[in-house]
């Protein structure tokens, strides 16, 4: 099969009008990248996509306020009670290494449907989990479907979209940040229904119930999967399945598509990539790429698990707030700051790009997080609201910036052919990174008090350090056009 398309492609018009022929991958990647093919089967799944990236978030945070009732329950260490909060990103590191590698291998489909049962059968066991050990057990294995769950959901955001203009790659990728601020907020909301309707006594069953109810959203998510899920276009044809792509572009698309009989290798032998495929990271043009993206990426997730995650100790412990304010507080944060700043991203991602608003986040990130270390423990009302205001900022500028763009520039930057592992590769890294945050916040937290957001400092300075080193805009950016150029030697 030809890598480039042998007749030019067609405009939007000529789709629209009558059936379209689909001759090589280029067809199929130029197809869904013009906006030509666009239907409400196709922006079903981008939605169901996004469901997974709720789940993710949900199931992440969904212990952020109960872990001092853990703690007190299972008569917990503050080194066990890391152990506990960090168990689910030890899981979502290996699942987004296997994760990555399967999206690309075996297909997004596959994978997509198949992690759902990660998220329903380990929050009821997690619920009613009466040992710590079972607890961080169950929380690994959650771990695992959100590793995942992520490369093949920002896969299919990736190559259900546009290549430029409303609905775009860059729009679409950016929605992950308010579906992961939606779902923080959701859960936060949960907890505060929870608070009031269980009896004083039996509060401390709080997190149970927390942890539980994710298993309903994750149910309904599984069966709308089952109705709306399809295969990506732009995988099949890559693999050579070239009368697949076709049949999905009717499918989800509406558009006529057919492969004409003079096209040779309409299904051929699928390219089954290996592990080996992890190497082609650091080869060629993509080396910098991947090596920014991690940077960006472990700075973007450090500074907010650190205060993201670490939300209800801060505010009940820095900031000496009693638990109704302290859950109150944590879901304004989420739902007005950060929430409110991912929509903005969505709406910025096509006109201003990834690169100016990643600046612009991390640089308001670093004057919130020093305007708190100076304020230290606030000693009344107008330090307390001066602190929730800082820890807004930077809720809103991780919204609309650093959250919104770290999968911007884990996947717009590489092909369909290795987006999975690129994806990833960037996740496990950044879960790393996020496993030693969860494990070290309440050691840190508990012994240096307010002089941790010294150490939370260094997040913002080594984000900006990493985009000023070089300029890489991938938002708008054709990564399959650049691969199909160096595959033919250009």
């Amino acid at each position: 099969m030809s890598t480039t398309s042998s007749l030019p492609s067609p405009t939007p018009a000529e789709a629209a009008s009558g059936p379209v022929p689909i001759r090589s991958a280029a067809d199929v990647s130029d197809l869904v990248n013009s906006g030509t093919a666009s239907g409400k089967h196709a922006r079903m799944i981008v939605i169901i996509a996004l469901g997974g990236i709720f789940l993710d978030a949900y199931d992440l945070s969904s212990l952020a306020y109960g872990l001092p009732d853990i703690t007190k329950q299972f008569g917990l260490s503050p080194t066990m009670a890391g152990v506990v909060t960090a168990s689910i990103s030890v899981g979502s590191l290996i699942g987004a290494l296997v994760g990555g590698w399967l999206v690309d291998r075996i297909g997004r489909y596959r994978v997509f449907m198949a992690n759902m049962l990660f998220f329903v059968v380990t929050a009821l066991v997690c619920a009613v989990a009466q040992d710590a050990w079972t607890l961080i057990g169950a929380r690994f294995v959650m771990g695992i479907g959100v590793g995942m769950d992520i490369p093949v959901a920002i896969a299919f955001l990736a190559e259900f979209s546009r290549l430029r203009g409303k609905g775009s790659k860059g729009s679409r990728t950016a929605a992950w940040s308010p579906a992961w601020y939606a779902a923080t907020s959701g859960c936060y909301l949960v907890i505060m229904a929870l608070y009031f309707l269980l009896p004083d006594a039996h509060l401390g069953w709080l997190w149970r119930f927390t942890v539980g109810f994710g298993a309903i959203p994750a149910l309904v998510v599984l069966l709308l999967r089952r109705r709306y899920m399809n295969e990506s276009p732009t995988w099949a044809a890559d693999q050579g399945d070239l009368e697949g792509a076709a049949g999905i572009l009717r499918q989800s698309y509406g558009v006529e598509a057919y492969v004409p009989d003079d096209v040779e290798g309409k299904t051929e032998r699928p390219r089954r990539p290996g592990l080996a495929s992890y190497a082609r990271l650091f080869k060629g043009p993509y080396r910098t790429r991947t090596i920014q993206s991690v940077v960006v990426g472990v700075a973007e997730t450090f500074g907010y698990n650190a205060v993201a995650f670490g939300l209800p100790i801060i505010i009940a412990t820095l900031m000496t707030q009693g638990p109704l304010t302290t859950i109150a507080s944590s879901f304004t944060l989420n739902l007005v700051f950060a929430l409110t700043g991912g929509l903005l991203g969505i709406r910025w991602a096509s006109t201003k790009g990834a690169w100016p608003m990643m600046s612009l986040g991390f640089a308001i990130q670093l004057v919130a997080i020093t305007v708190l270390a100076l304020i230290g423990q606030p000693s009344g009302t107008a330090f307390v609201t001066a602190g929730i205001l800082m820890l807004g900022a930077f809720m809103f500028a991780q919204g609309f910036g650093p959250g919104a763009h770290i999968m911007s520039y884990a996947s717009l930057g590489f092909p369909t052919s290795m987006r999975g592992v690129s994806i990833g590769f960037n996740q496990a890294v950044l879960r790393l990174g996020s496993t030693l945050t969860l494990f070290f916040f309440p050691i840190l937290s508990t012994g240096l008090g307010t002089g941790v957001y010294w150490v939370i400092l260094g997040a913002p300075v080594l984000g900006l350090i990493a985009l000023l080193v070089k300029r890489w805009e991938p938002v708008g950016f054709d990564a399959d056009a650049e691969e199909r150029e160096l595959r033919a030697g250009v």
